[in-house]
């Protein structure tokens, strides 16, 4: 599991080349790996700039880039993965890894350890998932407490140090950046025991092991018999285990309920030592693929010091955990809105906060709104454009509830009015805002008696569950709106 290269790109739609490198790294050793594996069909990794040019044009991130392209463009070349193919000087650069965050291109080209002819399958090439973890771990450096400019640019520039510690000759030893910082900073101690180079010391206190399953739940949702509804539920499990001992070792297991849905497309921390072959091959690429893999998710361990990601997970759960549909009509300077929404059985009715936000794009100021709700309190924010629903923290024992009303109007002024490409004419969206504790969509829960310490003292094992809506869309069913490929909802 190593990288051949990694770069870090900022997105500048005004600059002629759109783009500029902000950091690269090439590693030579495993590039002259990559080239005894790959054989006849190794392809070398290029300077720069074409690398730049190529990566933006697939991501079609080039300006006035409108022209169709068969190799990008057609249905045949759907990308689910965030994995690509890059054409250079008449070849093409696979597996290249590569996302945009904040207006940055993450990107490395992991080392695959066998020929590209014909392309393995993508489970296969452990460095992948590697490849992920190592560029996630640098959005979360980058961007943690970052407040400006500046700060961002320091950090950039301490990269070049980190990634000697965190990811030498291009293997990953710690994704959280932070612990190689903090190693760069540690005075020199005599340890009585053999401490790894990844960790930046040892910790002293009370033994105590946190583990919290946040699950994030998206939905794009049309109430139209010719356009399917989109789901996905994205999980991340965060532990921070304060343990005495320079190695000490952890079992942490996830487990489902007898309806739970099953975990996919796992993304694990360098950290643990082992895991089964069942929880690799669990994955939702392939829609016909029947390797749903229940649990238990066994993660045997050697926790950093930090608080740190363990995994990170997909899941496809049977309904959305709010059904609902919108309609709006419009008649003049008037809009006549309905909406439905209805809370699954399944779900449990208890809600931090739950509210319903309407924005209007493309008009005036709102000057006149009659509005009929079953449930919950309606605030305008008139100059904004923006009704928001708040219906708080349970559904009615019907678990539905509805809103209809009609919103007025004004002039379009020259002052800066909401604007938005998509949301032309009827095309218009709701979007749900909520959050639930103590509870997942999938079932998944770690339990408190199934985590193993191998280390000196009782610890205290406590465990946290929250389920958050993110980007959860409700269309406006009479007017043309985008649609989603299920697979692209991450």
């Amino acid at each position: 599991m190593a990288q051949r290269a990694v770069w870090l790109i900022s997105h500048e739609p005004g600059s002629p080349l759109c783009g500029t490198v902000r950091f690269s790294r090439r590693y030579p050793t495993v590039e002259k790996r990559a080239k005894v594996f790959n054989g006849a069909s190794y392809v070398p990794v290029p300077e720069d700039g074409p690398f730049l040019k190529a990566l933006l044009f697939e991501l079609r991130l080039l300006r006035d880039d409108k022209d169709f392209s068969e190799s990008r463009d057609s249905c045949s070349h759907i990308n689910k993965t965030s994995i690509y193919a890059l054409p250079i000087g008449g070849e093409e650069l696979w597996p290249v890894v590569a996302f945009m965050k904040n207006g940055m291109v993450y990107a490395c080209v992991p080392l695959v350890e066998q020929t590209l002819s014909p392309r393995p399958p993508l489970i296969s090439i452990s460095g992948i998932s590697q490849g992920f973890e190592l560029l996630f771990g640098v959005q979360g450096f980058l961007y943690s407490g970052q407040k400006n400019d500046s700060e961002l640019n320091t950090k950039l520039s301490q990269l070049p140090d980190l990634l000697l510690q965190a990811c030498p000759f291009g293997t990953l030893l710690d994704a959280n950046l932070q612990n190689s910082l903090d190693s760069i900073n540690f005075a020199s101690v005599t340890h009585p025991q053999k401490q790894p180079t990844w960790k930046a010391g040892t910790y002293k206190g009370k033994p105590q092991v946190s583990i919290s399953i946040t699950e994030k739940v998206k939905s794009m949702q049309y109430d139209k018999q010719d356009i399917a509804d989109t789901w996905q539920v994205i999980g991340v499990v965060t532990c921070k285990c304060d343990l005495e001992g320079s190695m000490p070792n952890v079992t942490i297991s996830l487990s489902l309920p007898t309806n739970g849905s099953p975990l996919q497309d796992f993304l694990v921390h360098p950290c643990v030592t082992s895991l089964d072959s069942a929880i690799l091959t669990s994955s939702s690429i392939d829609a016909a693929d029947d390797s749903a893999f229940s649990g238990p998710y066994k993660f045997p361990l050697t926790p950093p010091l930090e608080s740190f990601n363990l995994c990170y997970y997909t899941s496809q759960v049977p309904v959305p955990p709010i059904l609902g549909f919108y309609q709006v009509k419009e008649e003049e300077v008037q809009l006549k809105i309905t909406v439905n929404l209805k809370l699954h059985e399944s779900v449990k009715n208890s809600f931090e906060f739950c509210e319903a936000h309407i924005p209007f794009y493309n008009r005036g100021p709102v000057t006149h709104v009659e509005y009929k709700v079953s449930f919950g309190q309606l605030e305008v924010f008139r100059e904004k454009s923006l009704l928001i629903w708040n219906i708080g923290q349970k559904f009615p024992k019907s678990m539905e509830i509805s809103l209809s009303g009609t919103v007025t109007f004004g002039a379009k002024s020259h002052e800066k009015q909401p604007f938005d490409q998509i949301c032309i004419g009827g095309t218009a969206y709701l979007k749900l805002h909520f959050r639930i504790l103590d509870y997942t969509l999938t079932g998944c829960y770690a339990d408190q008696h199934s985590v193993q310490v191998f280390a000196s003292g009782k610890p205290k094992i406590s465990t946290y569950r929250k389920l958050i809506s993110s980007d959860y869309y409700i269309w406006n069913s009479k007017a043309p709106a985008p649609v989603t490929y299920g697979s692209l909802l991450l």
